[in-house]
């Protein structure tokens, strides 16, 4: 890479993202300094966008979740035992099924020792090394998750396929892209080859979809399998009888949704403590008791003797080994809600053991009665404690699919924020944790979905041929986007990487191709349905995507504008317009179309864009940026709203009342610029000529706060000769600001109209028949059928104006 050239004292200034309240403080600092040493052009401030006057205001240090070093190791404790109930429940209640799912018969007692090796190394290769200590690290801001892990490469890797990035964006607090320098080359190179490949991109996003689409599977078949397995423990209901209890189950499950998982809050973590503590004292009992030997399945030698010995069935039983390790995604995807220490903590010290002496007491019964491996769990349990364990264990599988199930709800409400699904309801269950939701649509179609699995399968062996081709392709897909990470963003040694693929993807493909092969026993399900839900999420994409860049090429130029602020014919009528658009730059084909059809628009116009970062959370104060239109007197600003996919967006009245403050606010920087850059021309460096600005001047300091900002300037400011006195706001220019934000306040008061585009999508007519039927059917259809952008952001229907216009693209 080549090094760029050392800025001389004459093309020093300031760079491009110096914030406006940082330009009073200089000023200050100005007036300091003796008149003799001043050497400073305010021409440098015409530099700075009006867009980035609102970014990088807020400190670091307050933002986003907090440090796992800041953390108390007392908070530490308690999350780590909220995360019990919340995480694990899932693969907690795996001992429940793992041994009936991998053997049909027991032959040979050697199989179970077998068996149990496989079970051991299985839970501490991947759950243990692979996520605990590795993937929890690729962590967004504190957020996991297949699509936190695709927004982080999106942030460091232009990887996105919807062409709205702004420089603006990376003076976010959340973005913190400050990133180790050792291999930077080797980075560099992979970057630069992802960004200029489509099919990368497109790959990429795939990659991510297929994976979400599985999660969402995941919603569907944890509650069956859990549910109907624990009702298993029943043995005078005959199977059909146990369907019919664990369909009431499951409905009753859904039902109560809408409540959201705050409701029981602590007392989750209770029951799988208690469920914990039940399955390794069991485990304990059966391991004495029994067969104590089995313990010598922690030698790897017995599993590789399983596979000698068994062949081809051998790996075919692979499918029923891996259900131990369902629910490990769990720890990843909800860690937004704890800390990577608290999690570490509470599997290393808790789940761990408790599942190694659930699996070895199993085992250590099978080893005396190999007949009774159809219903180990409850044949093992001593008869005093058979109620308690099942009640418990009835339970533990309610808690365990409401995790899923949240988890469904979570993931969906992230991909919704990155234009990746059709619009649904997101509801914010819990003041406590963001990132609980409820999404009703989602809710009741894992319901039916529910629903239909039970009844059709009917038992949880075939549940089980279908739960584990989603959960192993979640974690192929999980290894694939976290080798991209090391690449670009951890830079690690080549070596770790080889090794991690190898290791890790070997042992996961070699997991997913024994399920595959009960593609026919109930594998397809979950194949078929993650079809399906991939084939929605990239139609909606698709069109969502060349809806953009249609509204990008044909968005109206400046001369318009000029010309419209001139026009005679155009009536200003009292009030507030709030003109939505996707568009990030540039005013919309919408405006003049509007125009046309009602000459009219309100004395204050405000082109409104929603925009989702790829980030979990926005700060208030970094969230709207403003941009006034020329000419100034047409009192037409644009604005830039911009979200994180874990925030919540606001109602009518409270939005309204945000974007009026920092209306004024930026109108108040906006004048003072224009000040300084006004009354004070130009002037030459050692009166050589006029100051030309510098392609160098414009490199932007990404990872300043305003605090280093501030002492850069100033270093700056004291190495340079003379400056210009500065200029000092007049009290007409005051009253001026005054007047002008009164205005903008009595055009709110006059109430606000959110003018929206119905904008039906058709494709051009000699577009090709895939494409007809992907934009004309398939897009039209999901957009009719779920819901429309005024019900997202909840606006009265009494202030809506539509504007319909057709876009063939």
């Amino acid at each position: 890479m080549e090094a760029p050239e050392p800025m001389s004292h004459a093309d020093r200034g300031y760079e491009s993202e110096v914030e406006m309240d940082e330009v009073g403080k200089i000023k200050e600092e100005v007036k300091k300094i003796d008149p003799k040493d001043r050497k400073w052009s305010w021409a440098k401030l015409r530099r700075i966008d009006s867009l980035n006057l609102e970014a990088g205001r807020v400190s670091m240090s307050t933002h986003g979740h907090q440090s796992n070093s800041k953390m108390s190791w007392l908070t530490t404790f308690s999350l780590a035992f909220q995360s019990i109930g919340v995480v694990y429940g899932d693969i907690g209640t795996s001992p429940l099924y793992v041994f009936s799912g991998t053997f049909s018969t027991i032959n040979d007692t050697r199989d179970v020792v077998g068996v149990l090796s496989l079970i051991i190394y299985t839970l501490v290769l991947i759950p243990m090394i692979k996520y605990v200590f590795i993937v929890l690290q690729a962590n967004d801001n504190g957020d996991g998750g297949t699509f936190a892990l695709y927004s982080l490469i999106c942030r460091h890797v232009k990887v996105g396929l919807i062409p709205n990035q702004q420089p603006e964006d990376r003076t976010v607090s959340n973005y913190n892209l400050e990133t180790p320098s050792r291999r930077l080359n080797r980075s560099e190179k992979v970057k630069e080859k992802l960004e200029r490949s489509t099919v990368t991109k497109i790959l990429i996003f795939l990659v991510t979809v297929m994976g979400t689409s599985m999660v969402i599977g995941d919603g569907v078949l944890t509650p069956c399998i859990s549910v109907l397995s624990a009702v298993g423990g029943i043995h005078q209901l005959s199977l059909h009888k146990q369907v019919l209890v664990s369909g009431g189950i499951l409905v009753l499950l859904f039902m109560v949704q809408r409540y959201g998982t705050d409701k029981v809050g602590f007392s989750f973590a209770p029951i799988i403590m208690i469920w914990f503590m039940f399955i390794s004292l069991i485990g304990l009992y059966n391991l004495f008791k029994h067969d104590v030997t089995v313990l010598r399945a922690f030698n790897p030698y017995y599993a590789i003797d399983y596979f000698k010995r068994n062949g081809h069935q051998g790996w075919a039983s692979l499918g029923g080994i891996f259900l131990c390790i369902t629910g490990t995604e769990a720890m990843f995807a909800d860690l937004g809600h704890f800390n990577v220490p608290a999690i570490q903590l509470s599997f290393s010290c808790i789940v761990f053991p408790a599942l190694l002496m659930a699996y070895s007491g199993q085992a250590a019964y099978l080893m005396k009665f190999p007949q009774n491996v159809g219903n180990t769990f409850y044949d093992c349990i001593p008869s005093p404690f058979y109620w308690p364990t099942f009640v418990i264990a009835i339970m533990a599988a309610i808690i365990a699919s409401q995790a899923m199930i949240s988890g469904a709800f979570a993931i969906i409400s992230q991909s919704l924020s990155l234009g990746c699904f059709p619009r649904v309801k997101v509801v914010h269950t819990s003041a406590k944790y963001e990132g609980q939701v409820y999404i009703p649509e989602v809710n009741y179609a894992l319901l039916i979905g529910c629903i239909v699995v039970n009844f059709a399968f009917g038992d949880p062996i075939k549940i089980g041929n279908a739960y584990g081709i989603a959960v192993v392709s979640v974690m192929v897909i999980t290894t694939c986007l976290v080798t991209l990470i090391m690449l670009v963003i951890w830079k690690i040694r080549i070596l770790w990487i080889i090794l991690f693929v190898l290791v890790f993807g070997s042992l996961e493909i070699l997991y997913l191709s024994a399920n595959l092969y009960k593609f026919i026993k109930g594998g397809w399900f979950p194949i078929v349905s993650a079809f399906v839900l991939t084939n929605i999420m990239v139609v909606w994409h698709y069109v969502y995507r060349e809806r953009y860049l249609y509204e990008l090429n044909n968005k109206v130029s400046s001369e318009y504008v000029h010309d419209l602020a001139k026009n005679p014919g155009i009536n200003r009528i009292p009030g507030m317009a709030l003109l939505y658009t996707e568009l990030v730059e540039g005013v919309p084909q919408i405006l003049p179309h509007f125009l046309s059809s009602v000459p009219s628009i309100h004395s204050v116009l405000v082109v409104v864009s929603i925009k989702n970062l790829p980030i979990s959370k926005v700060m208030l104060e970094e969230r709207f940026l403003f941009r006034q239109v020329n000419p100034k007197q047409f009192r037409m600003f644009r604005c830039v709203v911009r979200y994180g996919y874990n925030d919540v967006m606001e109602g009518p009245t409270e939005f309204e009342q945000q974007l009026l403050e920092r209306l004024k606010e930026f109108i108040r920087n906006e004048q003072l610029l224009i000040e300084v850059a006004e009354n004070d021309q130009p002037t030459a460096v050692n009166g050589s000529g006029p100051l030309v600005p510098s392609r160098k001047d414009n490199r932007v300091h990404m990872n300043e706060s305003p605090t280093q900002q501030m002492d850069r300037v100033s270093s700056r400011m004291s190495s340079s000769g003379s400056i210009r006195s500065v200029p000092t706001t007049t009290q007409q220019e005051q009253a001026t600001v005054e007047e002008e934000i009164k205005f903008v306040e009595a055009a709110m008061d006059h109430g606000v109209v959110y003018l929206l585009g119905e904008a039906e999508v058709v494709a051009k007519p000699h577009s090709s028949i895939l494409k007809k039927i992907v934009v004309n059917h398939a897009y039209s259809f999901l957009r009719k059928n779920f819901r429309q952008g005024e019900k997202m952001m909840a606006i009265p229907r009494g202030k809506i104006l539509r504007v319909g216009m057709t876009y063939e693209i």
